[in-house]
């Protein structure tokens, strides 16, 4: 696997400058994956299956040449969603962009399926088991933390519990979400306060 440099145009956006993924004998391309993730969701009639998409995810090895079009990186913010595509209203595929040092407050996923590859850098992911309805308030119990490095895919839905993703690295990491069905962007979603466990609705 060799490495690829940003363009000039790209460089003032960035921190610091990360070592980009390239694969040349790339078999299943970056433009497959999004058409299979289409193909599997674009029918009404056929129920969404996790296991495949994630199936899919993994199928796919990271080559910055192909997403770099989707790439857009805000510094002012912890981290930049970029919209790849909205699957027949079934599921929202995205590029995020995570800054150093910087990432997401904790949160859930709206009763959707949430499946996340990453593409370059790592992100550290902490899981919180979820509060109950009518549950004393109190600090959030971690589940579990992992460290997700480039081609690793993961899978969290509020079965699963709250999470919160992390850039903990010194270069801009990057991942491709897809939330399926969209329901965070229909109807919005919950962040939590990590010492107190109090949710807070965030509108669409």
């Amino acid at each position: 696997m060799t490495s690829v440099l940003l363009p000039t145009s790209t460089l003032s956006t960035l921190p610091t400058l990360p070592t980009l993924p390239t694969s040349p004998t790339t078999t299943y391309s970056f433009h497959q994956l999004v058409q299979d993730i289409k193909a599997h969701l674009g029918n009404d009639g056929i129920e969404e299956d996790p296991a495949h998409l994630i199936s899919l995810m993994n199928r796919y090895s990271s080559d910055a040449t192909e997403w770099m079009r989707y790439f857009h990186n805000d510094l002012s913010r912890g981290y930049t969603r970029n919209s790849i595509a909205n699957i027949n209203g079934r599921a929202n595929l995205l590029l995020l962009v995570w800054n150093p040092s910087k990432g997401s407050p904790v949160h859930d996923h709206a009763n959707a399926h949430c499946i996340m590859k990453i593409l370059s850098g790592q992100l550290t992911e902490t899981v919180f088991q979820a509060p109950e309805a009518g549950e004393s308030k109190g600090p959030l119990q971690i589940k579990q933390e992992s460290v997700r490095r480039v081609n690793e895919t993961a899978y969290i839905s509020d079965d699963i519990g709250l999470h919160r993703m992390w850039n903990n690295g010194q270069e801009v990491a990057v991942s491709l979400h897809l939330y399926t069905p969209p329901n965070a962007a229909d109807y919005g979603f919950h962040i939590f306060d990590e010492e107190t466990g109090q949710a807070s609705h965030i509108k669409p």
